[in-house]
């Protein structure tokens, strides 16, 4: 993490907080210096020196921005600007962000905060910052030609208001929105409780991510922006499997999970080896006796949705988007196919004429995970995650909540692949296999069955073809 002059770097945010309330008081009325990072990782917990406490949360992929306390106002400094998202290992995508990362950096404070936001454009064409979620004076609400006039390239716009109730929020452009949303531009929001709150209960581990998508052609690294439903790149915080970090728990943890949508879909999220609570919503934290046990929440476009749950299973445990196309990577909405066809040798030739040429694989998608497929430059693979136990067969939205007894509290480095106890993991059967019943219903009509009146002399099969033209507009 690096300011513009990298004058806060090596202790990371902790420091940067420090060495901002610090400054002289000329400083002070000057431009809080940018803090910016670089790096994708999983940043450790920006605990508060300044201000009231709170136990902070981790952003997974990204960090918290620091702040600096001037006069009892929290100050922050957001920069729009083009970064370079590295989403998985290798493949890097050309996006619009805020200080270095899209998303831009999580944005933490207290309830009762007065907060000003200094926010610069570096882009080439106007923006603004909507604050999705909070209470605040209708000046402030982002919205250009409405609320505000945008923010011109090269110029500075200040918003202030007080963080009115805790919750979890988010922010995003609301100029020329569809382009800079579909480049990367949003960010998340935690609101703390200035005191022990009946609705919110403490926890030990406190994780934010937001959903996201990009259209991104394989060779290609910019996202097309006109793209209104058919994206191939499912993402949260702008990384996709094997790309996003596990989330590392110590057994009997309580563990909250804050998850905000931002792509132009709904997605069921779901949790393995354990059920949540949904505690917060958009509104606020939910009464407790509207809270039921789930082990998927649907969050929908513009939704964020605060999942609370007990560590008590040990193991690693999968957690993802429950539609299937948003578990892979580069998914393309028009590629044939080529079930019981080897294609590879076809495959290698095509891709030297069309760079971007696909296929799927001779016994499935799971082919991209197991075989020498051919890709683009630039491109990650479908499904590219590897397990303990071989291809895990998937990607996009998709991690790892990893749950150990040795963990360490405030402990969140990988802890490696989870070592099972003896007989308890799937196995073989290698007994006598009796012959399938399928086949005996096949040629047995039925007991309810009606007779027949006009059966064909031999049986047919029937091989239904799609029409062409696709499917848009289903």
């Amino acid at each position: 993490m690096l300011s513009r002059r990298k004058m806060l770097g090596g202790a990371g945010a902790i420091s940067a907080a420090v060495a901002a309330a610090s400054v002289s008081k000329v400083a002070m009325a000057a431009l809080p210096e940018p803090v910016i990072q670089t790096k994708p990782d999983t940043m450790p917990p920006l605990v508060p020196n300044t201000g009231r406490p709170y136990n902070p949360v981790v952003t997974l992929n990204g960090w918290t921005l620091p702040w600096r306390m001037n006069n009892g106002v929290k100050e922050f400094h957001l920069v729009a600007e083009p970064v370079v998202r590295e989403m998985s290992p290798g493949f890097k995508a050309h996006l619009w962000g805020y200080n270095g990362q899209s998303p831009g950096p999580t944005i933490e404070v207290v309830e009762g905060d007065r907060v000003r936001l200094f926010v610069t454009n570096k882009l080439g064409e106007l923006t603004s910052i909507h604050w999705h979620g909070q209470r605040l004076p209708n000046g402030m609400d982002g919205v250009t030609g409405l609320n505000q006039p945008g923010i011109p390239p090269g110029k500075t716009y200040v918003y202030e208001f007080v963080a009115r109730r805790p919750g979890t929020f988010m922010y995003h452009p609301h100029a020329d929105e569809m382009v800079q949303m579909a480049m990367g531009m949003m960010g998340f929001w935690i609101t703390h409780p200035k005191g022990k709150h009946p609705l919110i209960d403490e926890v030990d581990r406190d994780f934010c991510f937001l959903l996201n998508a990009y259209d991104i052609d394989p060779g290609a690294a910019t996202p097309k922006i006109m793209t209104m439903l058919d994206f191939n790149l499912w993402s949260w915080n702008s990384r996709i499997f094997p790309g996003i970090d596990p989330l590392v728990v110590r057994h009997m943890d309580k563990v909250r999970i804050r998850v905000g949508n931002l792509t132009m879909t709904n997605h069921p999220i779901h949790l393995h080896g354990h059920e949540f609570l949904i505690t917060g919503t958009d509104g606020g934290p939910t009464p407790k006796s509207t809270r039921q046990y789930e082990v998927t929440a649907d969050i929908a476009v513009g939704q964020m949705r605060q999942m609370d749950f007990l560590a008590d299973e040990e193991g690693d445990w999968a957690f993802h988007c429950h539609k299937s196309h948003h578990t892979m990577n580069a998914m393309g909405h028009d590629v044939p196919t080529m079930i019981g066809v080897d294609h590879r040798g076809v495959a290698k030739q095509i891709t030297k004429l069309i760079p971007d040429y696909m296929v799927m694989g001779e016994r499935g998608m799971k082919d991209m995970t197991e075989m020498e497929m051919p890709l683009p430059d630039n491109t990650a693979a479908m499904m590219a995650g590897t397990g303990p136990f071989g291809a895990v067969g998937m990607g996009g939205m998709f991690s790892v909540v990893k749950v150990r007894k040795d963990q360490k509290r405030g402990d969140y480095s990988d802890p490696g692949w989870y070592q099972h106890p003896p007989g308890t993991v799937a196995y073989e059967f290698t007994g006598a296999l009796p012959d399938p019943a399928r086949f005996k219903a096949d040629v047995s009509p039925g007991p309810g069955s009606m007779p027949s009146m006009a059966k064909p002399a031999q049986d047919v099969e029937v091989k239904v073809r799609k029409p062409a033209g696709g499917h848009s507009g289903h």
